[in-house]
């Protein structure tokens, strides 16, 4: 039984590998020959391939999925067109029994995946941009697209810019009170973060007073805020790239200003439930190979297994867009899909005889 278990891990790992380098080989490929649209100043091809290379990890992560289902619809499959899994089975082995064996390989490669979601794709991602915009000539290292809003209290603030240090530059700060009135505007040429406040430079604005305006300009200050260097780098970087554990403090912070935190809550447990969502995924997989995708070509397969990833990702944004519109539980949106794929699995596997 124990050879019967290499050989049918292998079976399942060997294609999964060979799938997620192939597909991110292809896309990798075509970004790069995006990439060079972009080309200027010190920005050329070979800084390009450096941006692309040192994106593969992020690439990776997000295809692994998609990977281990046709990894495993094409390993099982060349062992069903080949015949040895029917003479598996007629030596006794349930199908229970083998999809638990392929399912460890599949189990192994989730575990990679959530390592590199973890711990690697944020660095990769953060230090990609950073030397993009660097190589671009670009003041603001981290990337904050058209600027960065931000409220805390009953402050608003807008951020034109943020070195890869945390220097902030161009900050503008408006205070309101309790009838949303106007009260102060402050702007900022430059702030560095001191561990509990900001150090700010070059700073002048005004304060509203009921029947007059008073002007003042410093050449040095002190800005008490809560945020940080740490949680713009959050805020530069899509929700889905993140590490949970960044993601989580991200939340806690939103949640004490009291701000809208339904886009990172839903990213967090759809990040938390992939596993199960994939494990669903091969086991509807598994039951394809042994019921009525059973003796298709190989072709067949792989598009029956690329629809269904498809269909199983848009259709878990479409139910996560949804309910940020009506403002429905992430938790519940983010679960419903692995549930439903589990539970489909199971069942289907059930009805094989």
């Amino acid at each position: 039984m124990r050879i019967l278990n290499r050989y049918i891990w292998s079976s399942v790992l060997l294609p999964s590998i060979g799938v997620v380098f192939t597909i991110v080989a292809l896309e990798s490929l075509f970004s790069f020959l995006a990439e060079l649209e972009h080309l200027r100043r010190d920005y050329q091809a070979f800084e390009a391939m450096q941006f692309i290379l040192t994106t593969m990890p992020r690439r990776i992560y997000d295809f692994l999925p998609l990977a281990i289902l046709l990894g495993a619809l094409t390993g099982l499959g060349m062992l069903a067109n080949s015949g040895e899994l029917t003479v598996i089975r007629a030596a006794g082995v349930s199908v229970a029994r083998i999809s638990r064996m392929a399912l460890r390989p599949a189990i192994l490669l989730l575990v990679v995946g959530l390592l590199l979601g973890e711990y690697v794709v944020p660095y990769t991602e953060q230090v990609a941009e950073q030397n993009k915009s660097e190589q671009l000539g670009r003041s603001d290292t981290i990337n904050l697209r058209e600027g960065y809003w931000h409220r805390e209290g009953d402050e608003f603030i807008h951020i034109k810019g943020v070195d890869s240090d945390g220097t902030l530059f161009g900050v503008t700060r408006y205070t309101f009170n309790e009838q949303r009135e106007l009260t102060k505007a402050v702007f900022i040429e430059e702030a560095r973060h001191q561990g509990d406040h900001w150090a700010v430079k070059g700073v002048h604005g005004s304060v509203l007073e009921e029947r007059s305006v008073a002007t003042f300009r410093e050449a040095e200050g002190r800005w008490d805020s809560g945020l940080s260097p740490d949680l713009l780098k959050v805020v530069s970087m899509k929700p889905e790239h993140l590490a949970l554990s960044k993601l989580w403090e991200y939340i806690s912070y939103l949640q004490k200003q009291q701000l809208e935190v339904g886009e990172y809550r839903l990213t967090f447990w759809q990040k938390v439930l992939q596993p199960f969502a994939i494990i669903g995924m091969v086991l509807i997989a598994i039951s394809f190979v042994f019921g009525p995708l059973r003796e298709t070509p190989m072709s067949l397969r792989l598009t029956t297994g690329a629809i269904a990833g498809l269909l199983f990702h848009y259709g878990q944004q479409f139910i996560g867009h949804v309910s940020l519109v009506f403002n429905l539980s992430p938790f519940v949106a983010a679960a419903a899909p692995p549930v439903l794929c589990c539970v489909l699995g199971v069942w289907l596997l059930s009805r094989i005889r």
